[in-house]
Order: C-alpha cells, then structure tokens, then sequence
C-alpha cells in the first residue's frame, strides 16, 4: 500500500508518513497519529523474492533504521541479531540508547500492516468495547468510558463502573484486587483475554445499578471517533455559550464528524471552545492539522500549522504545513484544551500549533501531557505483513518550539489542574475537568500545571486522580491509539 502519512502522536509512512506518541509500561507501549500531507519516502529497494526468517526480518528493520531513524548516532555501530528471539526485541534493543535519553520512548516498532490499516480507515477492532484506568495502590479497575456500537455498552457498561472480578465462569471469578497483588496490572489484561472476537469473560461489576455480574463476548466494532452520546455539545455557561468537543482518536472517519461539529459551533457562534483529548493517544497528522484549520478561521494561508525535519540527509522530505481555512472553520477567542498523560502526538500538535497564535488564550487543563514531539514513517514489507514505525522526523510549531519531551505543560503559557472525574460524564459541566476548562473560560484564577518529572506512562495522573490507563506490555494498534481500550 503507498498511501502517505504524517503522524505525530502516532503517524505513519508507509511508506506512510507519520507522527507516533508513545506511551510506557512496555514494549510498544505507544499512541499515534498519521496525516496525509508530506511527500512519501521511498523504501529502500528490495529483492524480489523476499524471505520472512527470523534473520531476514530483523535484518530488513536494522537497515530501515539505519537509513531513516532520526537519531542515527544513538544507533549501535554493530548488533547481532542472534541472541534476540524476535523482531521486535532487536528493533528495543537498536533504539535502547535513544530510548535511555527519552528521545524515543518505544515509539519504533514492528506492527501489522492489514490490521492498522483496519484501524487507521474505519477504526475497526475487536473487544468488549471500554476503555479502562486502574489505581495501583488501591488495586481498582474502572472502566473510563465506553463506545456507541459495542457489548459494553449495550450491557449496560459505562463511565464510573468498577470492575471487581474477572473470569471465564463464575466458578473461577478472581478478584481485581487479589489479580493486582499477585501479577500486577498485566494480571488483568490477561485475565481479560486476547483481542479477538468470540473471546467470552464473566465480569462482576459495581455501578450505580449496584453490583451484578455479567457475561461479555469480544465483538467485531468500528470506534466512533466523536461520540453521539456527548461528543459535540454547546454548553451554556453563566450566559455564554461554550463549544464542547471530544475526539477518541485522529483517524480518518474523524473527518466528517470533526467538520459536522464545527459547522454545528460556526451556526451558533461559538468563540470559546473545549477540546478534550485526555484519552486521546494521536493518529492520523492529516486529521490534526483539519483540526488545526476548523481552529484557524482567523489565520491566513501564509500562517504555519507545523514544521516536518527529517534529519539532514533526508532534508528533501521535510515539510511546512500552512492554514487553510475550511467551510466549517470558526475563529475563536479563546480555546481550553482538556489534557492528561494519555494525550499525545496528534493531539499534541494540535495544542502545541495554537499557542503561538493564542498565547494564554489557549490554555492546557487536567495534567500534563506524554511528550512526544517526533513522528514516525511507516515501512513496509507486504510480503511479511510487517510495517516498521520508526522516529523518522521532528515536529515543532510556528514558533519553532517542538523540544517538549517532558510534555506542553512547559509550553504552553496557560494551564489549569484537575482531575479526571469519574463520577460524572464526559462533557458534563460539573466533571471536573471539563468545570476547570469552563472557568478558565471565564477567565477565574487557578492552580497552574506543573511540568515536573518525565511522562514515560500514558497516565491520567494528578494530585487529586491516581488513575493510570490500563495498557498491555505489548499493545496492538487500538490500544496504542486509543489508550486503555479492551
């Protein structure tokens, strides 16, 4: 497949051209984005009868790495591939002094092609449908939110709900509590079973209906990236009218959804806007910089959404991205971003594209983000079903500021802690967030967010929240895009 693809919280070239955040806990544990705006870098050239040995594979991925990683001096100068059992170990173990200085934190790795590009096209998937955060020192599971269209909600599963046991039947239903303290976090990933459709687990859930349990199948289901239930909304706020929009994922079938809400904010002359990316781990750049344009009805088409580097010997492929204002385009005055460390790559160009033209009229609420200011290209080796993201290229804003490893709680000149509120729904005015980023709106004063320590996790992490999305050592494509889906 060529189609071209710049990502930045998870981008792809494949060759796809894209930006992938990362996210910790594991292996591959990352988010991403993928756009469709940079020219597409050519693969090098490959014999016709390809092999697909152990040998073969981890050779092909050291020479792709060589010719387009974007930190090549962190590359070791030899590594035989002997030791390592797989693909995927060689390619952790290429990257690891990269990785030890926080460039590229598990952002390359080895995935399918066929089953991101289900994802990446239609959002397509297999699971329970939920998305799921977890408090380590209390040994709880919750389910954070669940999607239109899956055997979660329609059980009846959603935002608030604790899940208090897993198993196949009843007869050996264990306690989250007793799964954590024995293996850790990834006992309940395992206990939760594979991602593939048919995959049944009884579950005891505690919601506000009581406790009850429940017997789910994993189902075939397309992500809806805006909800219907609360995705696009006008809130009314002490007279003013608010724009509230919330995007799962940058993925194509974003599109119509992103332009149907801003048509919706355009008729009603929304200035002040919320976008909440908390849980959005990135995708496709091409669906970012859409997002940026719906923003930028006041720019020009000689205004900057984003600059693309690749490094120097790889110049001609770099990239300036310009506003082009859309039929749905608005101009707002003030714009609130709902955040946490589970948003990343798109979802940080997103907001870190705004503040050069915004300043403290746009500001960061809930918790720093990941911090993944590079994006990948995807390789591919169709005959092997193996496409290679690898760091390929830089992204920095306007303004030239693109070094926020440590997340945009250092960049941006705005911001507002709080807490990601369980006990109300998303886009609610009283949940937490979602109350912080209306008074900051309103221009009320409040407890700034601090840019301390590394990210290194997908984490919903704040003084008043301990709750972390719940992510597999080694997560397939939903679960690096769309943090803590099962």
């Amino acid at each position: 497949m060529s189609r071209v693809f710049r990502s930045v919280s998870i981008l792809t070239i494949t060759a796809l051209l894209s930006a992938c955040s990362g996210g910790g806990g594991g292996s591959g544990a990352a988010t991403g984005v993928v756009a469709a705006s940079a020219p597409t870098p050519t693969p090098t050239p490959t014999a016709a009868a390809v092999s697909c040995t152990l040998r073969d594979r981890q050779d092909w991925a050291a020479a792709q790495l060589r010719e387009w990683y974007l930190f090549p001096e962190t590359l070791p100068a030899a590594l035989d591939p002997t030791p390592y059992a797989t693909v995927d170990a060689y390619i952790d173990a290429l990257t690891a002094t990269a990785r030890a200085q926080r460039k590229d934190r598990y952002f390359t790795y080895r995935t399918s092609i066929a089953s991101e590009d289900a994802f990446y096209d239609t959002g397509a998937s297999a699971g329970f449908g939920f998305r799921l955060s977890y408090d380590t020192t209390a040994r709880r599971v919750f389910v954070s939110e669940s999607f239109e269209g899956t055997a979660a909600l329609a059980a009846g599963i959603d935002r608030g709900a604790e899940i208090v046991a897993i198993g196949t039947s009843d007869a050996d239903l264990r306690t989250v509590d007793s799964i954590i303290a024995a293996e850790g976090t990834a006992g309940v990933t395992n206990a939760l079973g594979p991602g593939t459709a048919g995959t049944t687990r009884r579950l005891r859930i505690t919601d506000s209906q009581g406790t009850r349990t429940v017997s789910l199948a994993k189902t075939e289901y397309a992500l809806t990236p805006v909800s219907n239930r609360y995705g696009a909304q006008v809130l009314t706020d002490g007279g003013r009218q608010v724009g509230y929009l919330n995007l799962r994922s940058f993925i194509s079938t974003a599109d119509p959804a992103l332009r149907s809400a801003f048509a919706r904010f355009k008729a009603a002359g929304i200035t002040n806007v919320i976008i909440d990316v908390r849980y959005n781990g990135g995708g496709l750049v091409s669906i970012a910089e859409l997002m940026a344009n719906l923003l930028g009805g006041a720019r020009s088409t000689n205004d900057v959404i984003d600059y693309t580097t690749f490094r120097p010997e790889k110049a001609a492929s770099n990239v300036t991205a310009y506003f082009a204002r859309q039929p749905e385009s608005i101009a707002p005055t003030r714009i609130a971003f709902i955040g946490t460390g589970s948003s990343a790559s798109a979802s940080e160009l997103v907001i870190a594209q705004a503040i050069p033209y915004f300043h403290s009229d746009v500001g960061l609420i809930g918790a720093n983000t990941f911090g993944k200011p590079v994006g990948q290209i995807a390789l591919n080796r169709p005959q092997c079903d193996d496409r290679l993201r690898v760091i390929a290229f830089a992204l920095q804003n306007s303004a030239r500021k693109g070094d926020y490893y440590d997340g945009l709680a250092g960049l941006v000149e705005a911001s507002c802690k709080a807490g990601d509120d369980l006990t109300h729904p998303l886009g609610d005015p009283q949940e937490a967030s979602t109350r912080a980023a209306l008074d900051y709106l309103g221009g009320k004063s409040c407890t700034p967010i601090t840019a301390s320590g590394t990210q290194g996790t997908l984490s919903l992490r704040t003084q008043a929240n301990r709750l972390e999305l719940l992510s597999p050592d080694q997560p397939d494509t939903v679960q690096r895009e769309v943090p803590g889906a099962f």
